[in-house]
């Protein structure tokens, strides 16, 4: 039986880890932080002398030849924190480190074909992306951000069918105590605040095809959520976007389009206070 390999591309404080290591026979974690990186270790101690787990401390690029690199690190937010230098109005929000790099591609075929992929490296998931297609991976299931439809286009174009899509926001809300599956079995389990959440089947939801997806990101846009692709599950073209909720929507933006921005404000602010009345009864 094929060992089981998931690979978490931008692992932060491993918050994601627990759940990977319950889905796989190897978790490989990467990420640039060193202090996140110490975060790691000293969390799974037992599961990285048991072989379970490898992490990865360095910068993920696409180059082959290049030993260092600058990484910007984000002075308030890690989860901020990126590879790709920052515009220079934002500069100021950074600390410049230099840190070792290594080639995503070479990480895979260091340890083995992998099953699932979660790539959210800042502003350059795309990239990795790409460098995945022109050196045939293809995993069952992988995930990507989505702050560039770039990613979308890319994992059509690697052969995915089957979407899904996971908001980052509310993934410790709606997979709070879910189920997921777990061996032979179904697991409660819940996922915490900024976490990447779950992949496969273990996402809510009907699987999309490409048409129906684009659709859905259409109404949705892009940003702090994730697309999931599946090599091997079947698409229901029946699954699309809910009409009644994102007519909902349109509905919205069309008439604000036409209202006065003082009287936008205005309807703004009483609607939050209807909402902060509303709670409080």
């Amino acid at each position: 039986m094929m060992k089981k390999i998931i690979y978490d591309l931008g692992a932060n404080n491993g918050d994601d880890i627990p759940y990977y290591l319950l889905k796989s026979d190897l978790v490989v974690a990467v990420e640039a932080n060193p202090t996140l990186c110490q975060i790691i270790n000293k969390r799974f101690q037992v599961e990285i002398e048991q072989g379970e787990l490898v992490v990865e401390n360095c910068v993920l690029t696409v180059e082959e030849d290049v030993s260092e690199v600058s990484f910007y690190i984000h002075k308030e937010d890690h989860v901020r924190s990126q590879f790709p230098k920052p515009p220079p109005e934002e500069l100021i929000n950074y600390e410049a480190v230099l840190l070792p790099s290594k080639s995503a591609i070479r990480i895979i075929e260091k340890y083995g074909e992998p099953y699932y992929i979660k790539i959210d490296i800042e502003h350059y998931d795309s990239e990795i992306l790409q460098a995945l297609y022109e050196s045939n991976f293809f995993p069952p299931f992988i995930s990507a951000e989505t702050h560039d439809i770039k990613v979308f286009s890319l994992l059509v174009v690697m052969g995915y069918g089957a979407f899904k899509l996971v908001e980052g926001r509310a993934v410790s809300h709606v997979y709070s105590g879910c189920s997921i599956q777990h061996g032979q079995e179904k697991i409660s389990y819940s996922f915490p605040y900024h976490s990447a959440g779950p992949f496969g089947n273990d996402i809510k939801g009907k699987w999309m095809n490409a048409e129906n997806f684009l659709r859905l990101l259409a109404y949705e846009g892009l940003g702090w959520r994730d697309i999931h692709a599946a090599r091997f599950e079947k698409a229901d073209s029946s699954a699309m976007p809910s009409l009644i909720k994102y007519g909902k929507h349109l509905i919205k933006y069309k008439l604000m389009s036409y209202i006065p921005e003082a009287l936008k404000v205005l309807i703004k602010d009483l609607a939050r206070r209807f909402r902060v009345v509303f709670r409080a009864t």
